[in-house]
């Protein structure tokens, strides 16, 4: 399904703990710098460490790309859809990517084993909240099976502008 030949030597493995202060520097650089995430402020280690260990908790699934010299480049996790017990068949995920690693196909090797995590945890249905402007996101998820479910104009405000979300899901079992 993804061809990594461009990529050089990186590997997606699972997350541990002592994975979160880098991907918390991937994911506060998008909070200062891009519309992938509608935070404003930066988040701390302390608060990245508790979303680790919630993820530990409720066996949602986070992975990390690691380049050969040992630094985590990405990573992605499924996360809680909704509280209610009735969505506890959906989870949301998250993809980010280092600044200088994009465009590298990394997005689709960190997307795929949230997909096979996805199926092994019996969930139904994994969402994408995507900012519209996002298209190589978009098509990111169009390529595993992702299809449109909606488009919510307006919705988010940041940078001085107001931004659209467009929502995607796959379903996972029938």
């Amino acid at each position: 399904m993804t061809s990594d030949s461009h990529v050089p030597e990186v590997r997606i493995r699972r997350a541990n703990r002592d994975d979160c202060a880098a991907i918390l520097e991937i994911y506060n650089h998008a909070v200062l710098h891009t519309t992938a995430s509608y935070d404003y402020e930066p988040r701390t280690l302390d608060q990245r460490l508790d979303w680790f260990d919630a993820h530990q908790r409720d066996d949602l699934a986070i992975f990390v790309a690691e380049a050969s010299t040992g630094e985590v480049v990405g990573w992605s996790a499924l996360n809680k859809y909704h509280d209610r017990v009735g969505f506890r068949f959906t989870a949301e995920n998250s993809i980010y990517v280092a600044e200088t690693w994009r465009g590298r196909g990394l997005g689709g090797r960190l997307l795929e084993p949230l997909i096979r995590a996805a199926e092994a945890r019996g969930l139904h249905v994994i969402i994408a909240a995507i900012d519209a402007e996002n298209t190589t996101s978009v098509r990111l998820h169009a390529r595993f099976g992702f299809e449109k479910a909606g488009h919510f104009r307006q919705v988010g405000f940041k940078f001085d502008r107001w931004l659209d979300v467009v929502y995607m899901q796959r379903l996972i079992s029938t």
